[in-house]
C-alpha cells in the first residue's frame, strides 16, 4: 500500500515549543485537581495533607494526569497546551495514533522520559525532534496544518 505524502512541509515542533506546551498541560491538570478531586476529598473527608507516592491524593493526582494526556492525546492528537501553541502528535508511520502507541508514549515512555530528565532534552538534538518517549514508541511532534 502507497502512503500519501502530506501535502504540506512537515515542520517538527522544537524542545521549546513543546516545553511551553507541557507546561500549561500542568497548569491545567493541576487546576482539574483543584477543581474535581480536592472538593470530592474534603467532603469524603480523606487527608490532603499526605505527601507521599502511596497517598490517595497523589493517586488520584497521577490517574487525572494519565487520563488527561491519554485520551487528549487519542481522540485529537494534542493536549490542550498543544492546540494553543498549535502542535500535534503523529505517528512516524503516517498512521493513525493507536491506543496501544498512545499508552505506551503518554504512560510508559513519559514516566522514563520524566525519570531520566534527558528524556525529554534529547529533542532539542535530534533531527526530528523527538524526545525518549517519542522514539520508544515512533512518534514525534509537528506543527499542525492551517
Amino acid at each position: 500500500m502507497i502512503k500519501e505524502l502530506p501535502r504540506y512541509p512537515i515542520r517538527y515542533a522544537g524542545f521549546w515549543m513543546r516545553f511551553w506546551a507541557y507546561l500549561l498541560d500542568l497548569i491545567i491538570v493541576g487546576s482539574l485537581v483543584r477543581l474535581l478531586i480536592k472538593p470530592v476529598f474534603r467532603i469524603l473527608d480523606i487527608s490532603l495533607a499526605e505527601f507521599n507516592m502511596f497517598a490517595p491524593i497523589s493517586i488520584a493526582s497521577a490517574v487525572i494526569f494519565y487520563l488527561y494526556f491519554v485520551l487528549m492525546t487519542k481522540y485529537f492528537q494534542q493536549t490542550l497546551g498543544k492546540m494553543v501553541f498549535g502542535i500535534k502528535v503523529v505517528d512516524l508511520n503516517k498512521d493513525q495514533l493507536t491506543w496501544g502507541t498512545v499508552l505506551f508514549r503518554e504512560w510508559i515512555g513519559r514516566f522514563i522520559s520524566a525519570t531520566i530528565i534527558v528524556g525529554y532534552v534529547i529533542a532539542a538534538f535530534l533531527p526530528k525532534k523527538q524526545g525518549l518517549h517519542d522514539l520508544f514508541s515512533d512518534t514525534t511532534v509537528i506543527h499542525a496544518e492551517k
